[in-house]
């Protein structure tokens, strides 16, 4: 009995849900938008795990550098955020700018990133 209400097959969300948390693994991901929207989710997923860029670089990276604005709009509706990293995108002063599920969301998902990241062994370099 799938009490959800939401989706018929949970399971179905298992490669998915790994994906995103796990940071591993692929999934296919069908985006529904206007074009811009679409360059602004794909700008999003080059983003890596632990790193963070601007609204003002995610402007220039899709073409339109005078456009941040318009990539806030776009990140802002971003429909799958758990799969789409849109709380990696700050405004240029350094400030979080905003999420909708809130800046203390959006600031615990990038300290978990960020120590992930700090977490991971640094290979060293050995010498024959």
């Amino acid at each position: 009995m799938n009490n959800s209400g939401y989706v018929a097959n949970v399971a179905a969300l298992a490669n998915w849900t790994y994906a995103a948390f796990a940071q591993q693994g692929t999934t296919a991901l069908h985006m529904i938008g206007a074009p811009f929207q679409i360059k602004v989710w794909e700008a999003l997923l080059r983003i890596p795990s632990g790193h963070v860029t601007t609204y003002s670089e995610i402007a220039t990276s899709v073409g339109t550098p005078k456009a941040q604005r318009a990539v806030g709009t776009a990140v802002g509706r971003n429909p799958v955020s758990w799969l789409i990293p849109c709380h990696r995108a700050l405004r240029k002063s350094g400030g979080l700018g905003g999420y909708h599920w809130g800046l203390p969301i959006k600031r615990a998902m990038l300290a978990y990133e960020g120590a992930r990241v700090d977490a991971t062994p640094v290979e060293t370099a050995q010498t024959p």
